[in-house]
């Protein structure tokens, strides 16, 4: 599982064989079933989990009891409600695993202690809040300059992990869309590319 972890680090900051030492011992692995929960809405989100292997959504229900998907989680993603992490409000966002999956998590107080144990830490943690950022800015832009259409392109081109290994109806969910919808545009799609 660390192994995972440590190469995550790797691609954005250097780590010693002694850095890697220390970072294993504020680190608790955890297995999660199919359709078993990390956190569910209400409660408090004690933990980030580093998703060493396997396929987990975060989302939330509304008041009709419709899905909304937010993050989908494979290897190397890192999932929190990180509003609750943070601040210690309930959560708001449910976390479940789509496939069988192992990961490993840090509590917020083993989160500080790490970053000051392995200051490089703090960089590494910077650099993804930066992308997270990012990435949340693009989605926002896509959803509001791109057609349905287009949108599910884009995410088939930027993350095709997604349309491998999400059931069509959390991809729907994910795109704003209702699952008919999602279903027409892959089957024109599908028409276009035969003709």
């Amino acid at each position: 599982m660390f192994e995972v972890l440590f190469n995550h680090i790797e691609e954005k900051v250097a780590l010693s064989d002694s850095d890697k030492e220390v970072i294993k011992t504020f680190f608790v692995p955890r297995k999660l079933r199919k359709r078993q929960y990390l956190l569910q809405e209400g409660d408090l989100c004690k933990n980030m989990a580093f998703v060493a292997k396997g396929l987990l959504r975060t989302y939330n229900i509304d008041d009709k009891g419709n899905e909304h998907m937010s993050v989908f989680g494979w290897e190397g993603w890192w999932l929190s409600d990180f509003n609750s992490f943070l601040t210690g409000h309930p959560a708001v966002f449910n976390i479940d695993a789509i496939e069988n999956s192992e990961l490993l998590l840090i509590s917020r107080s083993d989160y500080e202690s790490l970053t000051l144990a392995v200051p490089i830490m703090d960089r590494y943690f910077r650099i993804l809040y930066q992308n997270s950022i990012v990435t949340k800015e693009r989605r926002l832009m896509n959803s509001i300059t791109y057609t349905a259409e287009e949108q599910y392109l884009r995410l088939a081109q930027a993350q095709p992990q997604i349309i491998q290994r999400v059931p069509q109806n959390l991809i729907a969910s994910y795109l704003g869309l209702a699952p008919e919808t999602l279903s027409r545009i892959k089957k024109n799609l599908a028409l276009r590319n035969n003709s």
